[in-house]
C-alpha cells in the first residue's frame, strides 16, 4: 500500500477552510468505515485463524491458506486504524517511523495478495487435477509466501536507501521505482492470475451444471460460481481505486511519490480504505458464505456451549453421563463432519 510522507497527510498550501472540509469528509469516512467494516475484518479474520487451529487434526491444504491469509489480513485491519484517522496532521513525525509503518503495511499487503492468487490457483489445479495435496505442502508453500513478500519489501527498501543516502524526511513509499512494483506486483500480475483461474473454473462449473442430474448438486454448483465471481469483484473493486491512483501519479511523471497524495488528500483518502476494506471482507467470502467452515464454526460454539454447560452444572448428572452423550454428538456429527469438511474450497 503506497502512502504519502504522513507528516503531509494534508497539503499545507490548501486553503485552511478547503483543509477543513476535506478533514471533515475524511473523518466521516473513517467512522463509517471504524463502525462498519473494521469489526468484521477483525472479529472475522480471528474467527478464521481460531476455529482452523481449533480443528487443527482436520485441517486441510486450502485451510492452511486460509490461515495464513487471516493473519495477512489480520495484520492490515489492526494497522488500518492507525491510518484511517491519520488525517490532519499525520501520526508520523519522523520518516524513520513512516517508513518502518509502510514496510510494515507493503510486507503484509503482498502477503495477503499472494494467498488469494495462490488459493485461486491452488483450486483451479485441485478442479482440474487429480493429483493429490498434503499439509506439509501447504506449509512450505505459505512459508515461501511470506519469504517472497519480506524480500518484494525489504530489497527495494535496502536499493533506495542507498540511492536516497543522507536525504532528509525520506520515506521509500514514496520512491516511484517502488510504486510502480506495487502496482505490477501487487495488483496486475495477481488480478489476472486470479482472473483467468477463476474463469475456467467457472467454465468448468456451467459444464457440470448440464451434466448433473441430483438437484441438490445443482444449487451447491451455482452458488459456487457465485462466489467466485464475488471474489473476482471484490478484489478488483477494493485494489483499483488505489492503483488507478498511483499510476495517475507514475504517468504524470512526478518525481515525488508524495505530490499526488498531498494534491488530493481526500481522494487518496478514500481509496486507502478501499484497499483496506478487502481485508475486511475476504473472511466473508472465503470463510464464512463457505459450507466447510460454517460447519466448522457451528461444531466450535457447539463445543464451547458444551463445555459452559458442564462446567456449570458439575453435580446434577452422573459423572460418566456428559462423556456417554459426547460420544453419542460425536458419532453422529463428526463422521457427517467427512462429508461437509471436503479436502476442497467451500462450498
Amino acid at each position: 500500500i503506497a502512502h504519502p510522507n504522513d507528516t503531509q497527510a494534508v497539503a499545507s498550501d490548501c486553503p485552511e477552510a478547503a483543509s477543513d472540509n476535506y478533514y471533515f469528509i475524511s473523518l466521516i469516512l473513517s467512522s463509517l468505515y471504524t463502525i462498519f467494516l473494521f469489526p468484521v475484518g477483525l472479529v472475522g479474520n480471528i474467527l478464521i485463524i481460531v476455529v482452523n487451529l481449533n480443528h487443527r487434526a482436520r485441517m486441510t491444504p486450502p485451510d492452511c491458506y486460509f490461515v495464513n491469509l487471516a493473519m495477512a489480513d489480520l495484520f492490515l485491519v489492526a494497522d488500518s486504524l492507525i491510518e484511517v484517522f491519520n488525517l490532519k496532521k499525520g501520526y508520523y513525525d519522523k520518516a524513520g517511523l513512516c517508513t518502518f509503518m509502510n514496510l510494515f503495511q507493503q510486507a503484509n499487503m503482498y502477503s495477503s495478495v499472494f494467498f488469494l492468487t495462490w488459493m485461486s490457483l491452488d483450486r483451479f489445479v485441485a478442479l482440474t487435477n487429480s493429483m493429490g495435496r498434503s499439509i506439509p505442502h501447504a506449509r512450505l508453500t505459505c512459508c515461501l509466501i511470506w519469504t517472497s513478500s519480506s524480500l518484494l519489501t525489504l530489497l527495494p527498501f535496502a536499493v533506495a536507501q542507498v540511492q536516497h543516502a543522507g536525504e532528509l524526511h525520506f520515506c521509500f513509499a514514496n520512491v516511484t521505482q517502488i510504486q510502480w512494483l506495487e502496482v505490477m506486483l501487487g495488483f496486475l500480475l495477481p488480478f489476472c492470475i486470479l482472473g483467468v483461474c477463476y474463469w475456467r473454473i467457472a467454465r468448468v462449473l456451467k459444464c457440470s451444471l448440464w451434466e448433473l442430474n441430483s438437484p441438490l448438486q445443482r444449487p451447491r454448483r451455482q452458488k459456487a460460481l457465485r462466489l467466485i465471481s464475488a471474489a473476482v469483484v471484490v478484489f478488483f473493486l477494493c485494489w483499483l481505486p488505489e492503483n488507478v491512483f498511483i499510476s495517475v501519479h507514475l504517468v504524470r511523471g512526478d518525481t515525488n511519490g508524495g505530490t499526488l497524495w498531498q494534491d488530493y488528500p481526500l481522494t487518496g483518502h478514500a481509496v486507502r480504505l478501499a484497499a483496506f476494506s478487502n481485508s475486511c471482507l475476504n473472511p466473508l467470502i472465503y470463510g464464512f458464505l463457505g459450507e466447510a467452515f460454517r460447519e466448522k464454526l457451528r461444531l466450535f460454539f457447539q463445543d464451547k456451549s458444551r463445555w459452559s454447560k458442564l462446567n456449570r452444572t458439575p453435580s446434577r448428572k452422573p459423572i460418566n453421563e456428559p462423556a456417554a452423550k459426547d460420544d453419542s454428538m460425536s458419532n453422529s456429527s463428526h463422521p457427517n463432519c467427512d462429508i461437509l469438511l471436503p479436502t476442497e474450497y467451500p462450498p
